[in-house]
């Protein structure tokens, strides 16, 4: 019946490795010197018929303790400072993994190695298993050993096969003692490492409503008051008892409670790996838990749950991140959860989270007070996912980056010294700032063309000064030729790659490996020149060029203020591609032509860059729910959630209220002009025929930022709506009709995408 409980394969050896590591620590707090160090080592079986091996180089047990260890139900462990239960779990555990399970232990200076043989098929109505031992080669080991034999079949194969898994998955459970405490874990002879978190730096912060500072990691560290504890159960009581209200026993103690750990920002953003950890005594309870990201109204019927994060591009994943240490809190006995009926974590989640919704809005709505929780102040900071500084966000001076920066975070947990700090993300951030500066001022200098910089011209044809000219040095006239242009020198190759990389930066959504498996992949990092343009070998402008450093790598600097991309609009990528394949062709000898490994190269290398219609409209869908939530807001705050309802059609009408049905917003027809919330559920176009009906609600910085009530000119109204309604039908388009589309169809769509969340107004 033991072996019957549902334990996974990693949760049955984490329960056996809990034991060892609880020993540890009690060595660890006491200070005394231990010879071995503290190692725990797992033998994984080599086939479905091997056998698997913990061993650890731990105090080792009595006769007395032994036997007690392995009895049953038993548990001598405290409840409130340990992680491992033994008994009930170590039977748990060994039974789920095979039939046959020895136990051998040993101290310091005992004589031999003294175990128990538990034969699943031989014991009997007794309960009784047999005594053995061991010699020892050395009166100085100690430690203990636990071999499980006769594995069942499907879990044995799943440990032949999974070791890496098996590693991963334990690196994240006992990360936190990894990083603070000596202890060792080898798993099928390979080190568990940690998993550490991949997040911003405890120095940087957004700034929110251009006034408030909000930090991308927030230390959480809050002591309630002490508890009274009983020793035998683990519950908690009222402080006046002498015995435990649960099972009786008069071994109550006070015991401290306190919720302590950090919220932080994660550097990627991940559709699964993200949330918060929940630790009890150092391991990992939960993982990635995302269900304080959902607010439950404590006055609404069962089941009314409003999700709150992520909520914009929610298909990209999220990023808030973090790890709370609840050890007064208890968990369920698979260790795989926290008794959410409690009222210590329900303290716990009220100290993270708060009481009041994380949208403000919502909040307000509800007459909540405004939440100032942690996570609260976290969601209010980093809650959009536009590039830049203002949501700390990589992107490459149009959009953000997500899938090179989910790139960078493999390489993070790959141990990459290169991707450790998170200098190549804010150098992405700053980077995309300087681009989007760029870009404004060639708006303007468009409109006020300025004549050459001659300085500059001398620079891009490959001549530099070689001596600084006084005031004695005469200017030319019309043909004739400076004699100070007689000592300038023509670059060398060298120098002019170094001029290249002092005056430029990296180009972050192009740098990464390109390549394809039939002719091998370089390793690119690719800058942007900042002054002057590029040259090729005969001092021709070029808008790319390579330059080939040892081995597979190479730098690709890029003018993006060459006119093949300022004029034709070309993308940087497809150059970049061009000249790669160029490279690799001639390397391998290759028989593909260039415009077939110029395809096989960008399937290989840039998927991210396909015309997706299912992505897309995903992107459309979320983007159009944010333009929805503040559309809604905008109505509530000027109170004309009516005067805007009655321009619904019938039709539109009828859609709203089947919508509203389906979610399970059930209402009436004659409150929904009550409130804004009608416009979450309308027709997506709409929204479209509202803002051109309606543009003084909308514009001008309330929801999107193009200006109406701020010009005189009709005209100049007119163009500044139609530019922002524009973007908003193409999207509100796609979210409508998510079927097959041309290729410029959706290259339009993604770019009204990009082109309408730049044009959302900051939110206050």
């Amino acid at each position: 019946m033991l072996g019957e409980i549902e334990f996974d394969e990693w949760q049955c050896i984490a329960e056996l490795i809990d034991n060892a590591f609880d020993d540890f620590t009690e060595i660890h707090r006491s200070g005394t010197p231990w010879a071995g160090g503290f190692r725990v080592s797992v033998e994984l079986p080599d086939s479905p018929r091997g056998q698997l091996v913990i061993t650890d180089t731990g105090r080792g047990m009595t006769y007395g303790r032994l036997e007690r260890a392995v009895r049953a139900g038993w548990s001598g462990n405290d409840m409130h400072d340990k992680l491992g239960l033994f008994g009930m779990g170590f039977n748990v555990s060994t039974a789920r993994l095979g039939k046959r399970t020895r136990v051998l232990t040993t101290r310091q200076g005992d004589a031999e190695w003294i175990g128990v043989e538990i034969d699943l098929d031989r014991v009997g109505d007794d309960f009784e298993a047999e005594d053995i031992t061991e010699p020892k080669a050395d009166l100085n080991e100690h430690g203990t050993r636990i071999v499980i034999s006769r594995l069942h079949p499907t879990r044995a194969r799943w440990l032949q096969k999974n070791g890496s898994a098996l590693r991963n998955t334990l690196g994240q459970v006992y990360s936190w003692m990894f990083l603070n405490r000596p202890f060792e874990l080898w798993v099928g002879g390979f080190q568990v490492k940690p998993v550490r978190h991949c997040r911003w730096g405890d120095d940087r912060s957004v700034l929110y409503n251009n006034k408030e500072r909000i930090p991308a990691y927030i230390a959480i560290d809050q002591k309630l008051e002490n508890g009274l504890a009983c020793g035998d159960c683990g519950q908690w009581q009222l402080t006046d008892r002498d015995a435990c209200e649960d099972c009786g026993s008069d071994r109550l103690t006070v015991r401290e409670r306190r919720v302590h750990g950090w919220l932080g920002i994660q550097r990627y953003m991940h559709k699964h790996d993200y949330g918060i950890d929940f630790l009890r005594n150092g391991r990992k309870i939960l993982r990635w838990d995302k269900q304080l990201f959902t607010w439950r109204n404590p006055d609404g019927a069962v089941g009314n749950e409003e999700p709150e994060y992520p909520v914009d591009l929610a298909h990209q994943g999220g990023r808030i991140i973090g790890e709370i240490h609840l050890d007064h809190v208890p968990v369920t006995y698979q260790k795989d959860a926290f008794e959410y009926g409690d009222r210590s974590w329900r303290s716990a989640v009220e100290i993270v989270r708060g009481v009041a919704p994380l949208l403000p809005q919502r909040a307000t709505n509800l007459e909540y007070e405004e939440n100032t929780s942690p996570l609260a102040l976290l969601f209010k900071g980093y809650r959009r996912n536009d590039a830049g500084l203002r949501y700390l966000v990589p992107g490459d001076g149009r959009k953000p980056i997500h899938e090179d920066t989910r790139r960078w975070g493999h390489e993070f947990h790959r141990g990459n010294p290169d991707y450790q700090t998170d200098e190549r993300w804010w150098q992405a951030v700053e980077d995309h700032e300087a681009t989007k500066s760029r870009g404004q001022n060639a708006k303007v200098a468009v409109a006020t063309p300025g004549k050459p910089d001659e300085v500059a011209v001398m620079e891009a044809l490959g001549f530099v000064e070689t001596e600084v000219h006084g005031p004695s040095s005469r200017a030319t006239g019309p043909g004739e030729v400076n004699p100070d242009a007689q000592v300038r020198r023509k670059e060398t190759r060298q120098e002019r790659v170094t001029r290249y990389t002092e005056n430029s930066t990296t180009y972050p959504a192009l740098s990464r490996s390109f390549g394809h498996p039939r002719v091998g992949f370089v390793e690119v990092e690719a800058r942007r020149v900042t002054v002057g343009g590029l040259t090729d070998e005969k001092l021709h402008p070029t808008p790319v060029l390579l330059d080939q450093l040892g081995g597979n790598a190479l730098v690709a600097f890029l003018d993006l203020d060459h006119p093949i991309f300022q004029k034709f609009g070309v993308d940087p990528s497809d150059l970049l591609l061009a000249e790669i394949a160029v490279l690799l062709k001639v390397q391998t000898n290759s028989e593909w032509s260039h415009s077939e490994l110029i395809a096989a190269i960008r399937a290989e290398s840039l998927p991210a860059s396909a015309l997706d219609a299912e992505m897309i409209s995903a992107e459309a869908k979320e983007l159009l729910a944010e333009v929805r939530r503040r559309m809604a807001s905008e109505l509530d705050r000027v109170g004309e959630p009516g005067k805007a309802f009655q321009f619904l059609s019938p039709d539109e009408l009828t859609h709203t209220e089947h919508t509203m049905i389906a979610n399970g917003k059930v209402t009436n027809t004659t409150d929904l002009g009550a409130s804004g919330e009608f416009l979450l559920h309308v027709p997506a176009l709409f929204l479209v025929h509202l803002v051109e009906s309606l543009p003084s609600l909308f514009m001008d910085n309330h929801v999107f930022q193009g200006v109406y009530e701020g010009v005189a000119s009709a005209s100049a109204r007119r163009l500044s709506l139609a530019r922002t309604v524009g973007y908003l039908s193409d999207v509100a388009t796609q979210a409508t009709y998510a079927g097959a589309n041309l290729p410029d169809q959706l290259l339009r769509t993604r770019l009204s995408i990009r082109l309408l969340a730049d044009d959302l107004a900051e939110e206050k």
